[in-house]
């Protein structure tokens, strides 16, 4: 009785230590993401001043469109790029907090042949 009692009181540590290590990965993680939209973000607004501001000194309406469709581009361009970078982000937060629990899961699935 005293050996199962120990045994459960092993495996309930390792799954808190899981739980905590899981825990700080995606932490970590959300807090890259968190920097990486900001950063976006600012980019962003920065690629659409600088456009209004080349709009305000145009003096026909060919540059006009010209500016406008280098703008479009370059935002869709961004923007792809960007919601590439944060969808492998995602993935590798997943990952992370998966880690601590690959053993737990191992011990607990036997191998099938």
């Amino acid at each position: 009785m005293m050996q199962q009692f120990e045994t459960i009181q092993k495996a309930s540590k390792e799954n808190v230590d899981a739980a905590l290590k899981a825990f700080g990965a995606t932490s970590k993680g959300v807090q890259t993401l968190a920097v990486e939209a900001t950063d976006y973000a600012k980019k962003s607004f920065e690629t659409g001043t600088a456009t209004l501001e080349k709009l305000a000194g145009v003096k026909t309406l060919d540059k006009a469109i010209e500016i406008q469709t280098d703008y479009v581009k370059t935002a869709f361009e961004g923007a792809v790029a960007q919601m590439t970078k944060m969808g492998e982000l995602y993935a590798a937060i997943a990952k992370d907090a998966y880690k601590p629990f690959e053993g737990i899961v191992a011990k607990a699935v036997p191998a099938t042949k």
